[in-house]
Parts: structure tokens; sequence; C-alpha cells
């Protein structure tokens, strides 16, 4: 599902109705959450939150004129999907998350690589997405990011 927005507010309002709300509400968890350095932006058509390049001036490097990504959320056709690089990136980090999901969703975990995929908009675990959100910080994530993903 391809929304062409500038903004993320823009985003959000051209999401489906019984999509707003989960996506607004992952985007207000997420922001309180996270430790101050990242920022919000659109990022390659999703909802981004990155380390800036004021703080990582190497920026991504896939993209090097890009900021480092750390989380995206986006609205896709069957599911809200939550890509989160530090999980991909760090075992330690995904262990916890596969190990705490069970505890906060009656259904088993939909996840591949960095996507974790919310098919039921009644049954997303906020309380453990904003646990997730607040366990690494700007300078952790770049040191994850540069040892395990940048080469």
């Amino acid at each position: 599902m391809k929304i062409k927005a500038n903004t993320v507010d823009e985003y959000i309002s051209k999401l489906p109705e019984e999509r707003q709300e989960p996506i607004a509400k992952l985007r207000s968890v997420i922001k309180q959450n996270l430790p101050e350095g990242f920022e919000e932006c659109m990022n390659y058509g999703m909802i981004g939150y990155v380390v800036p390049k004021t703080l990582y001036p190497d920026g991504y490097h896939c993209d090097p004129s890009s900021p480092l990504p750390f989380i995206n959320l986006a609205s896709q056709k069957n599911y809200i999907a939550l890509y989160h690089s530090c999980v991909y990136a760090n075992e330690e980090l995904m262990n916890w998350f596969k190990n705490e999901y069970p505890k906060h969703s009656k259904y088993k975990l939909d996840m591949g690589k960095s996507c974790v995929r919310f098919k039921r908009m009644n049954d997303i675990p906020y309380e453990l997405i904003g646990e997730l959100c607040s366990k690494i910080s700007p300078k952790k994530w770049i040191e994850i990011y540069e040892t395990n993903i940048k080469r």
C-alpha cells in the first residue's frame, strides 16, 4: 500500500479509516518512548525514526545522503508493519523481543528480519512496542550499526 505524503500527519490522514487509529497510537507510543536524539520524518514512503545527520554525518550506507534509519512504521495491504532495524542487527534484542511477545499477545509473533507484522488491529502490543523503543539510544544504535551492518 503506497501512500504519497510529505508529512506524517498527511500520511495518517490518507490511510483507510480502520488503520488511522492504530497507526496514530503506534506513532504516539514510539515518540513517547524513543530516547532523545532520534527524529521523526517521512522515510522511504513510511513514517520513519532516524538518527539525524547532525548526530551521524555518515548517514545510511545504502544512501549516505539519507539519515540512518532506526524504526519505520507503515500500513501495508494486509497488515501494519513495524520495521525495527536494531532487532535485526542485535541478537540479544531480538531474543528479548521474541521471549516477551507471548506475554503481550495471544497470537503468534509474525516477524521477518526487522519487520513485525500486525494483522489484527485490536491486538497490537503497544506496551511492548514502547518498551522495545526505549531500549536503544542513538549512540548505541550507531555502535551496533557500525559493528553489525555497515561494511
